[in-house]
């Protein structure tokens, strides 16, 4: 079940007034100096923020949701569909953006039209009033993604095209290395396969 929510711990980072609680014999000196040199390391960051903004590879892809209210079940309760449902399909655009550069080479590009997606698991109220919204997961609920793809060389030639019906009914049975609470673990996999399997192994 992926609503279990996780309880680590960890040390809250000190707060930003901490560097002027020191009192040394010229406190507005000191206090001074740590300021200036404090904007000086955060000005440096940003711009070294800025370069590696400037240096990042552009996404080698394109995804579209057709209709995505429609989509069979990306929501985070029974009743009210609209629970979850923009914020899982930003993540998972996020995630076909960064994964399809490690298997499209540098000056191809794949436009993807992502028609239906059904998340693995299910709500089962009928359990009880606070079922509605508890995503169960099983085997008989495997997840589902359609999509219509074309991929393209830099001159705009179609190098490979086609629709897809995506699905893993042994879901549960194979190794995941998403992290238990991601809610999105079995689709992040079911796509991860579907770029292997469909244009083979990762580029350098």
């Amino acid at each position: 079940m992926n609503q279990k929510e996780r309880g680590d711990a960890r040390l809250a980072p000190k707060p930003f007034y901490a560097i002027f609680r020191h009192t040394p014999s010229n406190p507005t000196t000191i206090t001074m100096k740590t300021f200036r040199f404090l904007l000086a390391v955060l000005g440096l960051a940003s711009c070294g923020a800025l370069r590696a903004d400037d240096t990042k590879p552009a996404p080698r892809i394109d995804v579209v949701y057709v209709n995505p209210d429609k989509f069979t079940d990306v929501r985070d309760n029974y009743f009210f569909t609209g629970i979850g449902h923009d914020e899982y399909l930003d993540t998972f655009k996020h995630h076909l953006e960064t994964h399809a550069n490690k298997y499209i080479p540098a000056g191809e590009h794949l436009s993807l039209r992502i028609t239906d997606v059904k998340m693995a698991g299910d709500f089962e109220p009928w359990r009880g009033p606070d079922f509605e919204s508890i995503r169960i997961i099983k085997d008989i609920y495997p997840p589902h993604v359609n999509l219509e793809f074309k991929l393209t060389d830099a001159n705009g030639k179609v190098l490979k095209e086609g629709v897809r019906k995506i699905t893993d009914i042994n879901f549960l049975e194979e190794d995941n290395t998403y992290f238990p609470d991601d809610t999105l673990r079995y689709e992040k996999k079911l796509i991860d396969d579907w770029f292997y399997n469909e244009f083979g192994k990762a580029k350098s």
